[in-house]
């Protein structure tokens, strides 16, 4: 009976379809027409498929697309855009076997990762004034901001909260600080000297003034002197 079934199965089933009768192709077939056709390699595409008579005929993937595998298609797989506009750029280039890689940009950390990859990315979160950035951000990873309490602050940049200055000795507080901001002082000897050496000066030039008057004066008396004088003998 055995004997029977394989000679039965020899007589019905043609060369290149004997996977079809037996109900499957091989493992670097693909199916088309009911025949089992020879699947193309990495890097290349279905041109023709195969006959009776031919082999399947392949070519290779044209410029910004790929197969990464052996198969039985008849076109390739365009090559993946790394967009800027979704926070990407390109990690690995797209060959004829490989899609291309993408990265996130400076900056941005990866939301919808894949092996090796990214699909997806936005930019790093930024600290608001009176925040200080507690954990820095990376390629997988959104920056953790924590709270400046007591007397600290941090305008948002800082990987610490800072403490306030301290007005000290000769200085005057002017404005208090907040978590956001410093403290802020000012030396008011300096401006004590200032104003002393503003007086100063214009006392100075009040005199210079005063000693010109009175010199143009004491000229001017002389020179009537002379003319009286002069006067007289005439």
């Amino acid at each position: 009976m055995w004997r029977f079934l394989t000679a039965l199965t020899t007589v019905v089933c043609l060369p290149g379809s004997c996977g079809i009768c037996m109900g499957f192709c091989g493992p670097a077939e693909y199916e088309v027409q009911e025949e089992c056709c020879p699947m193309c390699g990495p890097g290349y595409y279905v041109y023709n498929h195969c006959t009776e008579l031919t082999s399947t005929s392949c070519a290779p993937c044209p410029s910004s697309t790929y197969n990464e595998a052996q198969s039985g298609l008849v076109s390739c797989r365009s090559c993946t855009v790394c967009d800027s506009t979704a926070g990407l750029r390109v990690k690995r280039a797209c060959s004829s076997t490989s899609d291309t890689l993408c990265e996130p940009l400076e900056g941005h950390y990866c939301t919808d990762p894949i092996k090796d990859g990214c699909r997806g990315a936005v930019e790093h979160t930024k600290c608001s004034p009176g925040q200080y950035i507690k954990h820095n951000g990376s390629a997988s990873s959104d920056i953790v901001c924590g709270d400046c309490v007591g007397d600290t602050y941090s305008d948002g940049t800082f990987t610490s909260c800072r403490p306030h200055t301290q007005c000290g000795s000769g200085y005057q507080l002017i404005k208090e600080g907040t978590s956001s901001s410093d403290a802020e002082c000012k030396n008011y000897l300096i401006e004590v000297i200032t104003s002393v050496l503003a007086t100063v000066g214009l006392l100075t030039l009040i005199a210079v003034a005063v000693v010109l008057i009175f010199k143009r004066n004491q000229d001017s008396k002389k020179r009537q002197g002379v003319d009286n004088h002069t006067a007289q003998y005439r």
